[in-house]
């Protein structure tokens, strides 16, 4: 039980200490504050102003699709830190101090948690100046925003994975955004995956990016009968899948992420 009780309060201070890294660099808080504003208002007047959906606005079906590419591109962060760290020596720091060796992962996947919970709040309020609506009830709502956050969290062990495999700053950016921008552009997050072609429909159907966004079209009640329904079995079945994905994600990665950080600080 002492143990479990160092975990955590080690796991609290390092998730302060990212925290008020972010406070304190200028870079990081617009990523966090400024750039969601821009792709509510980019996407919305830009896409919006060009395409037009039976029985919606562009701007509620497009919202929740922001709301998952937010999200995708700030778990960066998670591994971006991570490299930092690592190239500064402060994980040789943390080595020589008496602390929960499970506390540097869970303080940085936590703390960009927190700043995943600013850079939606941040998302919905500009929505709703832009014409986004939540037609569901409180509850729904509730359950949308916990689903966004649960995937985050997951995204950000699959980040810190990738980063204590690569170890270097620059090379972790270039992987990442590689990885990052096909996995959001290649869904539904801004067109129906039904209108893309060939081999990338099935691609795009099947991406757990589309299941999320669809998910959360649910649960705000972003959708509309003059829309057909998806046919591919993960849309269907959007909300179960996703959480399902989230926690397979966890399940992989979290193990995976801790191995590699050990055999990094023990080197």
């Amino acid at each position: 039980m002492s143990t479990l009780r160092m975990a955590v309060a080690d796991g609290v201070t390092i998730t302060k200490r990212n925290a008020l890294k972010i406070r304190r660099a200028p870079d990081l808080l617009g990523g966090v504050v400024m750039l969601p504003i821009v792709f509510v208002l980019l996407f919305t007047y830009v896409f919006g102003s060009m395409i037009t959906l039976p029985g919606m606005s562009y701007a509620e079906y497009m919202l929740p699709g922001i709301f998952v590419m937010t999200i995708t591109t700030s778990a960066q962060i998670t591994g971006y830190t991570l490299t930092q760290d690592l190239q500064k020596g402060v994980f040789d720091r943390f080595r020589t101090l008496p602390m929960s060796p499970s506390a540097v992962l869970t303080g940085q996947t936590l703390s960009d948690l927190i700043m995943n919970v600013t850079s939606i709040a941040t998302m919905t309020l500009v929505g709703l100046l832009v014409g986004w609506r939540i037609h569901t009830s409180p509850l729904d709502a509730l359950l949308g925003f916990l689903m966004l956050l649960l995937f985050a969290y997951a995204f950000s062990w699959v980040t810190a994975t990738v980063a204590l495999t690569l170890r270097t700053p620059e090379v972790f950016n270039n992987i990442a955004t590689l990885v990052s921008l096909p996995l959001v552009f290649l869904s539904n997050a801004f067109v129906d995956s039904t209108r893309l072609p060939g081999p990338l429909q099935p691609i795009a159907e099947w991406n757990p990016v589309s299941t999320l966004v669809q998910a959360a079209r649910e649960l705000f009640g972003n959708t509309t009968p003059a829309l057909p329904a998806p046919a591919a079995w993960p849309l269907r079945h959007a909300v179960p899948v996703s959480l399902l994905w989230s926690v397979l994600l966890l399940v992989v990665f979290v193990p995976l992420a801790t191995r590699l950080y050990q055999r990094a600080v023990s080197r």
